[in-house]
């Protein structure tokens, strides 16, 4: 019996009841099998429906899988690497939960820094002399 559920992490996980596979021929390794098994495996799955996933991560994902996901609202995932079909739905499975655990955890919020007061004086003292450098560029006027 195949798992109930994808697990990502100790708090996420996806029942399995939501992702769609389908099957097709492979154009990847395999020789005259590729031409006789249905091994690449093509994973849909329903992102705005998923009940199972806080909101937060759903939107971070449909954020970073933007091209992914279709109007429909189908995030589709294919492998074809493996000869074997079960190696391919492994693939495809593995992909999808590095997907959701790479958004998982909330951005890191920016912290407002200053720019130190030496940085600011040294930009300022070499703007300086650079202008002297190139006063003295300058031809002379007559009134001085």
């Amino acid at each position: 019996m195949r798992d109930v559920n994808l697990v990502i992490s100790e708090q996420l996980s996806i029942p399995m009841s939501e992702l769609r596979f389908a099957y097709v021929r492979s154009s990847g390794p395999g020789g005259q099998n590729v031409n006789k098994v249905n091994s690449q495996v093509q994973l849909a799955w329903k992102v705005a429906e998923c009940q199972s996933l806080p909101a937060d991560v759903l939107e971070r994902l449909q954020a970073a899988q933007q091209g992914r996901i279709s109007k429909a609202g189908f995030l589709r995932i294919h492998s074809d690497e493996y000869r074997d079909r079960e190696k391919n739905r492994e693939a495809c499975l593995d992909r999808l939960r590095g997907m959701i655990a790479e958004v998982a955890k909330p951005p890191k919020k920016r912290r407002k820094t200053r720019v130190p007061k030496g940085v600011v004086e040294g930009r300022l003292r070499e703007k300086l002399q650079r202008a002297q450098v190139k006063q003295t560029r300058r031809r002379p006027r007559l009134d001085d």
